[in-house]
């Protein structure tokens, strides 16, 4: 993407968002996705797999990718911890196993006016999370907005905060206001052509 190649865009790794999120809740989510890989695409688990291999590491086990749910999901979670490819790919992997809740998280954000990438864009070769974030719209505020949106749903409050992040490539480290801020940064061109 041409936004990318700006040098005024800062981002951050993959594994920052583990500042916003749970020891508990990263559990869960590693768990559930490593639960659900055999059903989810094979590029998925072929990632997954191949990271799993490359920095966690199982007792008694000599391939930690071979190791049951219930052992290698401790590790992987501290490895997701300290690794953004891995942060990126169980993430990646635990949308695809909520496609519902995307499409929901996604509906719900445009109708607020936010310009987000298309769902079907690979978020993972972005390589990490834009800084930005508007005032006016903290998770709280999302959270809330979201539930009365959906009453009927049944993900949590974690799970909502966590997909809105995962759709918008955000993580609220410098809050702006909502004219200041832009979901999907311009290009270098783009912000010449406007100032011309």
């Amino acid at each position: 993407m041409d936004f990318m190649k700006n040098q005024s865009v800062e981002l951050l790794p993959f594994h920052a968002i583990n500042q916003f999120m749970r020891n508990d809740f990263r559990l869960s989510i590693v768990r559930s996705t490593l639960s659900a890989l055999p059903n989810l695409p094979g590029n998925n688990r072929a990632t997954i797999d191949r990271l799993t291999k490359k920095y966690v590491k199982v007792p008694g086990f000599r391939h930690s990718d071979k190791a049951p749910t219930a052992v290698k999901a401790i590790p992987l979670a501290e490895a997701f911890e300290k690794r953004p490819e891995l942060a990126a790919a169980v993430m990646a992997a635990w949308v695809d196993n909520h496609i519902d809740l995307r499409q929901k998280v996604y509906d719900f954000l445009t109708s607020r006016a936010w310009e987000v990438l298309p769902l079907e864009a690979d978020r993972v070769k972005m390589g990490g999370f834009f800084i930005t974030w508007p005032k006016d719209e903290d998770f709280e505020t999302l959270g809330q907005a979201f539930k009365e949106k959906n009453p009927e749903d049944a993900y949590t409050a974690d799970e909502v905060l966590l997909m809105i992040v995962w759709v918008t490539m955000h993580l609220p480290y410098e809050m702006v206001e909502r004219a200041d801020f832009q979901c999907i940064p311009k290009t270098d061109k783009e912000e010449k052509q406007a100032k011309e």
